[in-house]
């Protein structure tokens, strides 16, 4: 196609032709391990073996980078393997500044894994600036952030963090997951990185477990791109072709689940057994001002606080059909969960109250059913608490 492409025709052709041997419109799944070489060390392209480089994959993730604005993206293997990728360009002694509210997966890689290699991190409150100012130091190489953060979708000033890091010569990772390069686009932001745990609206569909950084930058391209073929912890063949067939309709669904969601928490913030929800869509949001200025919508996760604790949000996740009580998100299917039992039990229960992760609170990842479906369901099992 001559010209640029917008977004939507991103997601149906960046990074992809039809097959130049047979014409096929989807990208093959190249399912080998190896490749014939001409001569020694003489190879067609970058591909000798499929830890190193994979057609498929090379599709992918032309793909993810156009997706988020970005020159160069990296799969991987789940979405702990692109953060664990990202903290190999540390060494022992350097320090992370962390926000706060997390993936309890995230913290746990923080927590039991790097930090016994000698790399600290700091978790901050990163709504608060001045937070974020007065916990860098000159061992600061790295701020993380996720933002809406999971599970009390916090949102946080993208641009105001890339600030801070380059005033102190750090890289600034934006975990994009819940926003996807739908609503957000943290590089235009400022950031260095972005992060995806692809498991979720990337894929969409609950069948394939994945990651991806993506960055403008050339040199740290290929620094990460040498931590993925060293540590090797890569995706397979055939979860990149699932991948790519999500990335197709990833601006429909998107954008359905922000309708789905805007109206459920509609209804929820109306709803006498609930105390209060967060929704980065609603007007109540306490960073809505942030909302407006760097995503275009609210997209599909939504908090609520039940009335009373654990019996009450125990007897009302026990009651829904149509919400499937499981962990993840961002599939077509409608999921819910408590992160205290749940996603965010390696975060400890004194950690989990400071953040406001109570037993009462319920984590909505709206999907794509019909709208009066899911209200009908989520009323139904309320009526039972």
């Amino acid at each position: 196609m001559d010209g640029p492409m917008r977004f939507d025709t991103k997601c149906i052709h960046a990074g992809q032709s039809p097959d130049p041997s047979t014409g096929a419109i989807c990208t093959p799944v190249y399912q080998t391990s190896t490749y014939v070489q001409e001569s020694p060390g003489r190879f067609k392209g970058e591909y000798d073996y499929s830890r190193s480089a994979n057609p498929t994959r090379t599709a992918l993730e032309a793909n993810l980078a156009s997706l988020e604005g970005g020159s160069h993206a990296l799969a991987f293997s789940s979405g702990v393997a692109s953060l664990a990728a990202t903290l190999h360009l540390l060494k022992s002694g350097d320090n992370v500044v962390l926000c706060d509210d997390v993936y309890g997966g995230t913290y746990r890689v923080f927590k039991m894994v790097f930090e016994q290699l000698g790399i600290t991190a700091t978790r901050v409150d990163m709504t608060d600036a001045g937070a974020v100012e007065s916990a860098m130091t000159d061992k600061t190489k790295l701020v993380w952030l996720e933002t809406p953060t999971n599970p009390t979708l916090k949102v946080i000033d993208i641009e105001r963090m890339g600030q801070i890091a380059r005033t102190h010569g750090a890289l600034l990772a934006v975990d994009n997951t819940f926003a996807t390069p739908v609503l957000q686009n943290p590089l235009a932001l400022g950031a260095d990185i972005v992060s995806h745990s692809s498991t979720k609206y990337i894929g969409g569909h609950a069948d394939v477990v994945g990651g991806a950084l993506v960055t403008k930058d050339e040199g740290l391209h290929t620094r990460l791109k040498y931590i993925q073929n060293a540590v090797g912890a890569v995706p397979g063949p055939w979860d990149c072709f699932l991948l790519l067939r999500s990335t197709k309709t990833l601006h429909l669904r998107v954008q359905r689940h922000c309708e789905n969601a805007e109206k459920m928490a509609a209804f929820l913030s109306q709803h006498p057994k609930i105390e209060r929800i967060v929704y980065p869509g609603d007007e109540s949001h306490p960073q809505r001002e942030i909302v407006k200025k760097q995503m275009c919508r609210g997209g599909g996760m939504i908090t609520a606080f039940l009335k009373g604790g654990l019996d009450e949000a125990r007897r009302f996740l026990e009651q829904v059909h149509l919400f499937s009580l499981a962990e993840s998100l961002g599939g077509v299917e409608s999921l819910i969960e408590h992160p205290a039992i749940m996603t965010h039990a390696s975060v400890p229960a004194d950690e989990r109250a400071k953040l406001g992760i109570t037993d009462g609170l319920v984590r909505f990842s709206v999907g794509i059913e019909d709208t009066q479906d899911q209200i009908d369901d989520v009323e139904r099992a309320l009526a039972a608490v």
